[in-house]
């Protein structure tokens, strides 16, 4: 089974920018979509960012024109840099594999492979 290693999570001042990292077991090929999500102490885990095999790209409206996701397929990694960073940025980011469609969470179930997740802490 895959193995998902997320990094690059820490403190940073409101404004501030953070690129946080995935590092796949192994190459995807195929008709995967990857993403990144993000749960808040409290909340439920919700979708960031998207990636598709063409690179078509989807953004919760909460982060669109701050964040960017991309990969690099020959290193098999996901990226996820953000940019304009607020304290409501503030949460445990995950990132996701999932085959013939988006990873997805709700009603307190996700699917897909995932990750441990790194922290981000936005401060004032």
């Amino acid at each position: 089974q895959v193995r998902l290693v997320e990094s690059g999570g820490g403190s940073v001042q409101a404004g501030g920018s953070l690129r946080l990292s995935c590092q796949l077991s192994e190459y995807t090929y195929g008709t995967y979509y990857m993403g990144w999500f993000r749960q808040a102490t409290g909340k439920e885990r919700e979708k960031v960012a998207v990636i598709d095999r063409g690179g078509t790209t989807t953004y919760a409206d909460s982060v669109k024109g701050r964040f960017t996701i991309s990969k690099d397929n020959a290193k098999n990694t996901l990226y996820l840099q953000m940019n304009s960073l607020k304290p409501e940025d503030t949460a445990m980011y995950y990132c996701a594999r999932k085959r013939d469609s988006p990873p997805y969470c709700g009603g307190g179930y996700c699917r897909g492979n995932w990750g441990q997740g790194t922290q981000v802490t936005v401060s004032e």
